[in-house]
């Protein structure tokens, strides 16, 4: 399963990059503004900035809802580098734009994704990724592991080449889950990333390792 960040700091990017796990980067407009990041001169130079960190593909989302301005959009994101894939909502002109940029080789990842049929429709179109939330179905008390099931169920039926990127992953058990069903990817923060390393007897072992080679190392 690869592993995605979902961030626009450049900070986090770097730390995960350095970490040596990091394949790929999913922002949205919510978190570049977190960053302050504004203006469209500014949004291309982060994009940029960060294809430059990492190796793998880079998430750029639209903006525009209408079709037409969906096109002109992701061919100007697409244009900023090879690894910037057109992150497209799940919304009717959203998949008219997917079809239109699957047939032209342009990468495209369809988020907002909260069910099975947006999932298909998306596959259909041609959806390089697909982004399910799973941590905002639970939000809702609602099984977002649930809806991972269904769409690999679905994808591996039929052999659709789509690859489900569990998206809004929110700690180390989600990770865990979407790995044992099968997704294909998964981003989520630096922290669930990080969390990943612990265990109090992974800590207790070590301390005990550590202790008893200074006992005999004493001078």
């Amino acid at each position: 399963m690869k592993f995605f960040i979902d961030t626009a700091s450049l900070k986090e990017i770097q730390e995960a990059q350095d970490l040596g796990v990091l394949d790929g980067v999913t922002t949205n407009p919510s978190l570049m503004a977190k960053e302050g990041i504004a203006g469209k001169d500014n949004v291309m130079r982060h994009y940029k900035a960060i294809c430059e960190i990492v190796d793998g593909d880079v998430s750029a989302e639209v903006i525009s809802t209408k079709y037409e301005e969906m096109i002109n959009e992701g061919e100007e994101l697409a244009e900023i580098d090879e690894q910037i894939v057109v992150k497209i909502p799940m919304i009717k002109d959203g998949i008219k734009a997917i079809k239109y940029f699957s047939e032209r080789g342009i990468k495209t990842n369809c988020t907002l994704v909260f069910s099975p049929g947006q999932a298909l429709l998306a596959a259909k179109a041609g959806a390089t990724y697909v982004s399910p939330f799973v941590g905002r179905l639970d939000d809702i008390s609602t099984d977002g592991m649930t809806l991972i099931e269904d769409i690999r169920q679905i994808y591996d039926n039929y052999g659709y080449e789509t690859q489900i990127l569990a998206a809004s992953v929110r700690h180390p058990m989600h990770i865990i889950q979407c790995a044992k069903i099968g997704s294909d990817v998964m981003t989520g923060p630096l922290s669930a990333i990080l969390a990943l390393l612990n265990h109090p007897l992974t800590d207790s072992g070590l301390a005990k390792f550590l202790a008893d080679h200074a006992k005999v190392n004493q001078k």
